[in-house]
């Protein structure tokens, strides 16, 4: 082997130094390539009560473990040899073009995981032409959602309250801001048994106890977001000073039967979806009421431990109702790869919670720009190499179960 010594240009060309005034956020956002990757980031940048919340579920977290290991065993069939030069990643969702088969799931306290909170949400979702979906629970208003996203599909989640002309005035509201879909959700009766919120004593607003002050400490910038910006109200319930227990308690009916849903479907003239289906009796069922489509839904595991996993459960209801209404699913999501694996499998959609709130609680809204760059950049590949060029051409071919490969 003969040495010899390294010319300046050869030299010059192994050189990369990045450069030491590049702003530290967009290189952290940067470096991350996967939902899980944004999920670390985000711990180490969030309170812990805030960061539980969202990474949290009921009970002993059972259902959303068994959510997460039901698209790990997916086992894709590709096919070889086909032109995907080109690959259509949309279609139409209830119908309006989406340009992907996933938007922004309604959640929750949005802005206690980063003040940009729903904002940031719905301005990347309009930027990616995917819908957005404001909760009851959102911490901004459907005027101040649509103002962040003039141009934006704008979908609002609603819970049947106790006080029935609180959900009836946000329908309204809703409506008059041009929001295109209603999901009514049914899988909330009462509050499941978040073991982690009540461990952090998570409130809302938070309290500054010395236990949240000691937390506090190695997260400056949450809590300057936090303490220089308007202060944090639902759309519905204002002026609230107790757990998060406490609230959803007071909020949530469990009287609420199909009745209430024919009086709320009576005032409301866009789309209607039903959110949290997790039986095939419940889909046909609704599919005969005349809902625009069914949401498979376990809450993301927050609600009844241990419940259907909706993945599991899409190939049953897509057979039973597919004909007749969208099926869309949620719970689980974490990359492009399930997305695609939900498709493959029936879906006309899927929404993704904690994805989008990693990244918001990332980096604000370049974080959910990042979150959807990934999930988007993953459904286009993911379909590359499994041979097909549209969302259409996706069957169930193309997934297998592990648990059905080993019944061979």
């Amino acid at each position: 082997m003969r040495r010899q010594l390294p010319d300046i240009e050869t030299l010059r060309g192994y050189l990369r130094f990045s450069n030491p005034l590049r702003n530290p956020a967009e290189m952290r956002l940067e470096k991350a390539q996967t939902i899980w990757d944004l999920r670390a980031v985000a711990k180490r940048r969030t309170p812990k009560g805030p960061f539980d919340y969202t990474d949290g579920a009921a009970e002993n977290e059972v259902g959303l473990r068994r959510a997460y290991e039901a698209f790990r065993d997916v086992e894709f069939q590709p096919s070889i040899l086909r032109d995907v030069t080109d690959v259509d990643t949309g279609w139409d969702v209830l119908g309006k073009r989406s340009n992907y088969p996933f938007g922004i799931a309604p959640t929750g306290f949005t802005r206690l995981m980063h003040a940009a909170g729903e904002r940031a949400g719905a301005a990347a979702a309009t930027a990616y032409g995917i819908p957005f979906a404001l909760s009851t629970l959102g911490t901004t208003s459907p005027e101040a959602v649509r103002e962040a996203a003039p141009d934006g599909r704008l979908w609002f989640q609603l819970y049947m309250m106790r006080q029935r002309h609180r959900s009836y005035e946000l329908v309204e509201r809703a409506q008059q801001q041009g929001f295109d879909t209603l999901l009514v959700t049914v899988d909330t009766p009462v509050a499941g048994a978040r073991h982690r919120d009540k461990r952090n004593g998570m409130s809302f607003p938070p309290q500054l106890t010395l236990g949240t002050l000691l937390n506090a400490a190695p997260h400056p910038e949450w809590w300057i977001n936090f303490l220089t910006t308007e202060p944090l109200e639902f759309a519905a319930i204002r002026n609230w000073d107790g757990t998060v227990g406490e609230l959803l308690d007071t909020m949530f009916d469990p009287s609420v039967t199909f009745d209430d849903l024919n009086e709320i479907r009576s005032l409301w003239n866009g789309k209607f979806v039903v959110k949290g289906v997790q039986t095939v009796e419940d889909a046909r069922r609704l599919a005969d009421f005349g809902v625009d489509a069914i949401q498979l839904s376990n809450h993301g595991g927050r609600q009844l431990d241990r419940a259907p996993v909706p993945f599991r459960l899409l190939p049953d209801v897509v057979r039973e109702v597919g004909r007749d209404v969208e099926v869309h699913v949620d719970t689980g999501i974490m990359s492009g790869a399930d997305i695609v694996a939900a498709v493959a499998h029936g879906a006309r959609y899927t929404q993704v919670g904690r994805a989008y709130l990693y990244g918001l609680m990332a980096g604000g809204r370049a974080g959910v720009n990042r979150a959807l760059s990934i999930l988007s950049d993953e459904v286009a590949r993911v379909m590359r190499l499994l041979g097909v060029a549209s969302l259409e051409e996706l069957g169930p071919e193309h997934v297998t179960m592990l648990d059905e490969l080993h019944k061979r």
